[in-house]
């Protein structure tokens, strides 16, 4: 009679404790997102509230991009937002372990990511990829990726802004850095001679920088990479009420409310993002 009480009793803790992480997601009260608050215009960090920026952490806030989305997607799930500032590394292992419900952090959906994260529909597309150069270069001129055969190129770690650049022949594929201000400063200090980017982003690089500029290419000439970003959820939550709940919140905004929200993430972003 104990055996049969004691396996009861450990069948009803794993019923309760083995309890779907996504259908905990959609209960609570909190929406959790995790992004690096260093990717300016989708998200950055601030040192004053502001309609659109929210408190983190340690101090100060991350506005963005990014962050309004999320408040959109929070305020139709009915709960509140709160985001952690997590490195870019760190942003899977976050979802995975459950400290956050989602990566809202201009990440793109690839083979490779989507074999430990499920992916929303994307919520953003730069419509293609370009190249942040010193303005008075000679690589300003360029009109084709291949010209810049046997310069320094570099790109984010674990991005396909780093990938790509290999689709360059005879390129001198620089060590990727962690975050883009500290790509600026290679190129202002001549250690690199370009920085793949979206132009989302380089225009707020540009605009902080007057002695950078970006160049696009003509069809044919330029990189060959998806540049939508996408909503990263648990793996497994596809098909659950919480990804369904967030997939119709980003439906619910307009592709014209879109482009005003990356206008006024590009107009707030510091001087120096």
């Amino acid at each position: 009679m104990k055996k049969l009480i004691i396996v009861l009793l450990c069948l009803s803790l794993l019923s309760a404790c083995g309890s779907n992480d996504t259908q905990d997601a959609a209960n609570d009260t909190t929406f959790t997102v995790g992004m690096e608050c260093a990717y300016a215009p989708f998200n950055y960090q601030v040192s004053e509230a502001s309609d659109s920026a929210v408190a983190i952490e340690g101090g100060g806030y991350c506005d963005g991009y990014d962050v309004m989305v999320a408040q959109r997607i929070a305020d139709s799930l009915g709960q509140e937002l709160e985001v952690r500032m997590i490195a870019w590394n760190g942003l899977q292992v976050a979802l995975d372990s459950g400290e956050i419900d989602a990566i809202i952090a201009g990440m793109t959906a690839n083979e490779e990511r989507e074999q430990g994260i499920d992916f929303t529909s994307p919520y953003y597309d730069s419509h293609g990829m370009i190249m942040i150069v010193r303005a008075d270069s000679e690589e300003a001129g360029y009109t084709d990726i291949q010209e810049f055969s046997g310069k320094n190129v570099v790109g984010q770690l674990n991005t396909n802004y780093d990938s790509v650049i290999e689709q360059i022949e005879g390129v001198n594929h620089v060590t990727p850095r962690q975050t883009y201000p500290e790509m600026v400063v290679a190129l202002q200090s001549g250690d690199v001679d370009g920085i793949t980017a979206e132009v989302a982003v380089a225009e707020g690089i540009v605009a902080a920088n007057p002695d950078l500029t970006y160049i696009t290419f003509a069809d044919g000439n330029g990189f060959e990479a998806d540049t939508t970003v996408s909503i990263g959820l648990k793996e497994g939550s596809r098909g659950s009420e919480f990804f369904n709940s967030v997939e119709d919140a980003l439906a619910s905004i307009s592709d014209d409310e879109r482009a005003e929200m990356m206008a006024q993430a590009t107009s707030n972003q510091p001087a120096g993002e």
